[in-house]
């Protein structure tokens, strides 16, 4: 009986029709069972009233879930849930947890990168799970979970994983002060931890584009395979006008922009298909920002055109802009986009597409930075959402990818540092040593508490000209390119190691981080990078970290906890399970060293004028 009412509950917030021998028998079982109570089985224990259900944890606060039947009408012709369709819900779900935390009404301010892996078929539900990562001063980061559940086989498979930032607005479209997330469990704080770098990308992120397309453009050329088949661009090109109406809005009468994102992915669907005369599959969306808010009784113009079609994929330029009742008044640019396509085969493969002849002037532009675009979405993919496990030792440097290293260098430090299971191996006076055994790496980490400020500690740790002043194992680190202030590339000298007969050397890239706000760290990471003007040579042996780091925690004013990171490469294992299992105290002593380091330069004015 309680099995039937629960499915009975089910159906009808469900909305759908229950048959009244059901709906009576329920009824009468809730009332009270005319059947003899069962007897109790040997050996099983007797329940206390409300054990029915062991208590979940707690969830987060700011978490929302949402699931979605797709039906017909959410389809294409295929049968597959419209991709404009999924980007409304991914929007309204990330924005009911953004205001579950600011209290107030929130707008969309921007998206990062979306890659869709699997398309979604008619009589599926779509789970998605949106909660909010950090907050800043105003604004937000959601991050977002999308699956798909086929209800019949029980498959549960994932489609995407967004991060969108959300903007709280008070009275009159004011900005409104957030209150601080405190992260509760271990994947809660990685992701807490990330955020302050992941924003850090997003605000240089115009101005990383522009950089890189400057360079890229140089050297970029029309493709010069046979074009007599090229689809003139032109011919591509779509607009189209709509209407905002009440539907579209949020209680604040500000477009949704989930609802400007479909409209968006429809329009750039028509000029794909322009091209291919097929249906094509949205594949990815690339980083964007929305410029301004539109409100009911706008008039959006949804402009489209394919700026360059590649062997596999295309990539089409859509954006977005808003009249009011006069549309000879100026208009007010909402939002540019970038999506890429790929045409399917009955296989699921993608298939070859045909040339675009883009125009002279305004075209060929579009055209070369697409190929320049396409290179900075395959360097971001690869080195920032990729699993730490499957980035190289040593990733190749260059301008294109140099944001992104930097990334992943913080980010993967960040993560070292949150993980939960760090267990205490050694302890030596004042110096602890802890350890984190993984399924493929052991890291280690060095903590000491020393009376000096965490800024100047931070100051003299992240300079490795100095290192060779307290690590022993330092012969010589030459600056061998300053990035920009919190980035520089080192060639380092190291002695040799036991049954080595000549030292090592490493390419490293040093990423330094000050505090984002109250109780973060100040962090400096370490990885290897590979550098043209320096490869490997005889006379070492070419080493590599993958992760390593100081973070610096302020005590007090003038006291610091000082904590090294390292997550141990196959050639530096021998030396860190050897002091682990207490055979020798290099590690512990070398630290010792830098708190002595430490305290002589605390005060040092040369070298502070020096750093």
């Amino acid at each position: 009986t309680l099995f039937l009412s629960r499915c009975l509950l089910k159906m009808v917030k469900g909305n759908i029709i229950v048959p009244e021998e059901i709906l009576s028998f329920c009824c009468n079982g809730l009332q009270g069972s005319t059947s003899p109570p069962r007897a109790q089985e040997p050996g099983e224990r007797e329940e206390a009233p409300g054990a029915m259900a062991s208590p979940s944890p707690a969830r987060n606060p700011t978490e929302v879930q949402m699931s979605q039947l797709v039906l017909p009408c959410h389809t294409n012709h295929r049968g597959e849930l419209s991709t404009g369709q999924l980007l409304k819900w991914i929007d309204t779900a990330a924005c009911l947890s953004a205001e579950r935390h600011a209290g107030c009404p929130c707008v969309t301010a921007s998206m990062d990168d979306i890659y869709f892996e699997h398309t979604i078929s008619v009589g599926q539900v779509v789970n998605i799970k949106a909660k909010v990562n950090r907050a800043f001063n105003s604004s937000m980061e959601v991050g977002i979970q999308v699956s798909y559940e086929d209800l019949c086989s029980g498959k549960h498979c994932s489609i995407c994983k967004a991060y969108a930032t959300f903007v709280a607005q008070g009275p009159l479209g004011s900005k409104v002060r957030l209150e601080p997330l405190t992260p509760q469990t271990e994947e809660e704080k990685i992701e807490y931890s990330i955020a302050a770098e992941r924003r850090r990308m997003r605000l240089v992120h115009k101005d990383t584009l522009k950089d890189l397309l400057t360079h890229s453009t140089q050297e970029t050329e029309l493709e010069t395979r046979d074009g007599s088949g090229a689809v003139p661009a032109e011919k591509t090109r779509v607009e189209s006008v709509e209407l905002v109406l009440p539907p579209h809005a949020n209680h604040q009468g500000n477009t949704f922009g989930g609802q400007i994102m479909a409209w968006m992915e429809n329009v750039a669907t028509i000029a794909a298909s322009r091209l291919c005369h097929a249906h094509p599959t949205l594949r990815a969306i690339e980083m964007f920002h929305f410029r301004g808010p539109s409100q009911v009784g706008d008039r959006l113009v949804l402009k489209a055109i394919v700026n360059n079609a590649f062997k596999n994929s295309m990539e089409v330029g859509v954006s977005a802009e808003a009249y009011g009742q006069e549309m000879s008044v100026s208009c007010r640019h909402i939002n540019s986009a970038f999506m890429t396509f790929v045409v399917l085969d009955q296989e699921g493969q993608p298939r070859t597409l045909p040339m675009v002849a883009p125009e002279p002037g305004d075209g060929e532009r579009r055209y070369r930075e697409a190929s320049a675009r396409k290179k900075i979405r395959l360097d971001r993919k690869y080195v920032v959402s990729c699993k730490q496990t499957e980035v190289p030792l040593s990733v190749p440097w260059d301008q294109s990818n140099k944001v992104y290293l930097s990334y992943n260098n913080v980010s993967a430090l960040k993560m070292l540092v949150a993980k939960a299971n760090w267990a205490l191996a050694r302890e030596k006076e004042k110096v602890r040593m802890y350890t984190l055994e993984e399924d493929k790496f052991l890291s280690f980490r060095i903590e000491i508490s020393v009376c000096i400020p965490a800024s100047r500690a931070f100051s003299l740790l992240s300079n490795l000209r100095r290192r060779h002043e307290w690590d022993s194992h330092y012969v010589s680190a030459e600056l061998v390119q300053k990035v920009d202030d919190d980035d520089m590339i080192y060639h380092v000298v190291s002695q040799k190691l036991r049954h080595e007969n000549k030292p090592q050397d490493f390419v490293i890239l040093a990423s330094r981080r000050k505090p984002c706000s109250k109780g973060d760290p100040y962090v400096v990471a370490f990885r290897s990078v590979t550098l043209p003007t320096h490869p490997a040579r005889a006379e070492f042996t070419r080493g590599e970290t993958l992760c390593s780091g100081f973070c610096i925690w302020p005590e007090s004013e003038e006291m610091s906890k000082v904590a090294y990171y390292n997550q141990a490469t196959p050639g530096y294992l021998n030396y860190v399970t050897t002091n682990v299992a207490g055979l020798s105290s290099n590690i512990c002593s070398t630290f010792e060293a830098c708190e002595k380091f430490l305290l002589k330069n605390k005060d040092d004015l040369i070298s502070r004028l020096q750093d």
